[in-house]
């Protein structure tokens, strides 16, 4: 029988584990707030990223951490439904409070034997991971190996993406404003990824759209060039059209990649990104 220790994957909603991933692989999901002035709302359960995309010229609303009572109850059921070990895998602490609320209330709850894993990364490159550990937890990995191996995955895992506006991410304060500036002057559009410290930088620029597009997939299959087998995502927020495009160039341009993961961003982080995001993670080993 595998599972035998009982083993129990958490992420939370910014990591974009689709919800068709999250049910073939058993992996639990805490979700995000996102807070407009009338209500509050659950990341991806109460709101869609459609109707967040509609609201942002009128309103651009705040996201938060989930509810510490929210968190236990997941925790509740995790424990309900027989699992005694947590994995728990979380995008970049250098963007969010959200691991570290994650790690208090592990140590709160007292009942699961847990790892937090800060993946550095955000959006798929964090859920990369825990689907490719939902994959050995299925061929038998035990605890120990498979926190290992989720802290080992962590520089395997890289995001390219380009955006139509930086206004957004200067808003929520995730860049500089000269950044910012510079990503509205002269049609100059960054491809940005996260540092080692699991912090946003841009990592190419370029002239226009297109050739921003044109530059995410270089940079995956620079990075994928190496492996012999790669896990990809292609995701969007807002841009399916340009996605869907993209999707037939990286089955041409990383024949060795498996597309795992293919669809939009959270809405938590499209309330940062704005509409027009498109991007590629790629996963080595």
């Amino acid at each position: 029988m595998l599972n035998q220790e009982r083993i129990a994957i958490l992420v939370d909603s910014g990591s974009d584990v689709p919800p068709e991933l999250q049910e073939r692989y058993h992996i639990f999901t805490v979700p995000l707030k996102i807070i407009f002035n009338e209500a509050e709302y659950l990341d991806g359960l109460t709101i869609d990223a459609e109707e967040v995309y509609r609201r942002l010229p009128e309103e651009i609303p705040k996201t938060s951490l989930p509810d510490g009572s929210l968190i236990t109850s997941i925790l509740d059921r995790i424990y309900d439904e027989g699992y005694r070990k947590l994995l728990v895998i979380c995008i970049s602490s250098g963007l969010s409070g959200t691991c570290n609320m994650l790690r208090l209330s592990c140590e709160e709850y007292g009942k699961l034997e847990y790892k937090v894993i800060d993946s550095k990364n955000i959006s798929i490159g964090s859920g990369i991971i825990a689907i490719r550990c939902a994959q050995l937890l299925e061929e038998g990995m035990g605890f120990e190996e498979l926190c290992r191996k989720a802290e080992e995955l962590i520089p395997d895992s890289k995001v390219f993406f380009c955006l139509k506006t930086l206004e957004y991410l200067q808003k929520g304060g995730r860049i500089g404003k000269v950044a910012a500036f510079l990503g509205t002057a002269i049609a100059l559009k960054p491809v940005i990824s996260c540092n080692e410290e699991g912090c946003y930088y841009p990592i190419a620029k370029c002239i226009g759209r297109m050739p921003s597009i044109k530059k995410v997939l270089e940079l995956a299959q620079r990075f994928a060039s190496d492996c012999p087998k790669v896990m990809l995502a292609v995701m969007h927020g807002g841009a399916a059209e340009e996605t869907q495009a993209l999707i037939e160039e990286v089955k041409r341009k990383i024949p060795q990649g498996i597309i795992e993961v293919r669809g939009q961003i959270s809405p938590a982080l499209g309330v940062h990104t704005g509409p027009g995001l498109v991007g590629i993670c790629v996963l080595r080993g």
